[in-house]
């Protein structure tokens, strides 16, 4: 969005020096509008420059969040077979006086 924004305004700049160029300017004279469509033009390629970084740093980040997600399902999936694991290996909770009854009816 924000490149579409700055193609925009890049054109707009470029419609404003051809208008430039054709009359003048009624309100301030020819240079001080070139150098204010000058100023502008410079501020634009700055902002391109500061939009690529920021892109390219989304993009890093993106790729750190979807690994970030693969290695979570994967902990995540491991966690859950080891409580199943845990669950399965629990010895019953059995009662002294029931182990006693036990021993008594073996023997």
């Amino acid at each position: 969005e924000l490149e579409n924004q700055l193609t925009t305004k890049s054109k707009t700049l470029d419609e404003l020096k051809q208008s430039l160029a054709l009359n003048g300017g009624a309100e301030e004279t020819p240079e001080a509008l070139s150098l204010r469509i000058a100023e502008l033009c410079e501020m634009v390629d700055s902002i391109v420059s500061q939009v690529a970084q920021l892109k390219t740093s989304m993009q890093s980040i993106l790729e750190q969040w979807r690994v970030y997600d693969e290695v979570y399902a994967e902990v995540s999936l491991t966690t859950t077979r080891y409580l199943y694991c845990i669950e399965q290996c629990k010895p019953s909770v059995v009662s002294l006086e029931a182990l006693k009854n036990q021993v008594k009816t073996l023997q």
